[in-house]
Parts: C-alpha cells; structure tokens; sequence
C-alpha cells in the first residue's frame, strides 16, 4: 500500500512539472508560432514528455491490483 502511495506521488509531482513546462511554452504561439509547430516543439522537449509520463504512472498506480488480495482499496 505505501508503495502504490510512493508511485503516486512520484506521477504527481512528474505530472505537475511537465505541465508546467507545457504552460510555459505557450508564450511561442505569441512569438509567431502555429499550432502545429507549438506540438511538434512540445513533443521534441523530454521536460515536457514528463508531465504524460506522470500521467501513467498515477493511472497504474491507481488501478494495478498489488499482490496482496485482501488489501483495502480507496
């Protein structure tokens, strides 16, 4: 259980830090930028790779049964 608790909170904070990138790297699409050049600069960045990465990570940690059976789930 504190396992899944530790994953958890790794994906989060994974999560909160690439997004943050992507946010940030709005302000192209005011220097001139296009929207398919704002996603192709976006999935070039590995910063900005992470907050999709955290993503799944949040997702198996949530839904990927543990090896005990009579765990109590949330």
């Amino acid at each position: 259980m504190i396992t899944r608790i530790i994953f958890f909170l790794i994906g989060f904070g994974l999560s909160v830090i690439g997004f943050v990138f992507i946010i940030s790297y709005l302000n192209l699409i005011n220097l001139g930028y296009n929207f398919t050049e704002y996603v192709n600069f976006i999935c070039s960045k590995v910063e900005c790779l992470i907050g999709p990465i955290g993503l799944l990570i949040i997702y198996l940690s949530i839904f990927i049964k543990g090896g005990k059976e009579n765990e109590l789930h949330i």
